[in-house]
């Protein structure tokens, strides 16, 4: 198989996980802020599992494939759910809820799919493109829970640990956020690194197995 033909291979077994990993991520965060009363996301037209609605062309798309032609991990962004913390009811307490949404959907999306590759192999089925795709929803759903779940703002953990912290500490720690680019670039650049780059593996890797331990009672069901 040339290179053409392998990158062609793996978007198409990507797209759709990445797509739904994506998208429903945001959906999460944007249906959390409209229960505990921020509907500015449902206004904009982004409580939606529309991928267009999500979609940077930047991050998502150009980022990505950037990293993946020079040989480094897959890794970008979409659009932030906007959301009002002004609207929300409590707002301090309820911030840390509307973030660790987008996360929790992708961790409840990964333990999803390796739920279906394992119907998929009880059932039979040896073809190639169904289960690499189950395995590629579980590695990118896996992966986005972790990153997100870093506590440094602007990432999700970051406004988690926000609304965990004494008010004055959780104003001054939210400040990081305006630095976001810089974290960003950061984290894109950390994940390249001896250290960093394993933790974040053996972080997704205890994910994985939390996946396979939850999943046994099928497992034995189905064997």
């Amino acid at each position: 198989m040339n290179n053409i033909d392998q990158v062609i291979q793996t978007f198409a077994v990507f797209a759709i996980p990445v797509l739904f990993a994506i998208s429903l991520h945001e959906v999460a965060h944007a249906y959390v802020a409209r229960y505990f009363g921020d509907n500015t996301a449902e206004q904009l037209g982004r409580l939606t599992a529309n991928p267009l609605k999500h979609i940077d062309p930047i991050g998502t798309i150009l980022l990505p494939l950037i990293m993946y032609w020079a040989g480094l991990p897959p890794f970008g962004y979409s659009k932030p759910t906007p959301i009002d913390y002004g609207k929300l009811r409590n707002p301090k307490k309820q911030m840390g809820y509307v973030a660790a949404a987008g996360p929790l959907a992708n961790f409840a999306m990964g333990l999803g799919w390796m739920l279906l590759g394992v119907v998929f192999t009880a059932a039979g089925v040896h073809e190639e493109f169904p289960l690499l795709m189950c395995q590629a929803g579980v590695a990118t759903n896996a992966m986005m829970f972790v990153i997100n779940m870093i506590p440094v703002p602007p990432l999700d953990g970051g406004s988690v640990v926000v609304s965990l912290l004494p008010r004055d500490l959780a104003v001054k720690y939210a400040r990081l956020e305006q630095y976001g680019l810089f974290v960003f670039i950061g984290l894109v650049v950390l994940l390249n690194t001896g250290p960093f780059r394993g933790l974040i593996g053996g972080l997704i890797m205890m994910v994985y197995q939390l996946f396979a331990f939850l999943l046994t009672p099928f497992r034995l069901l189905l064997s």
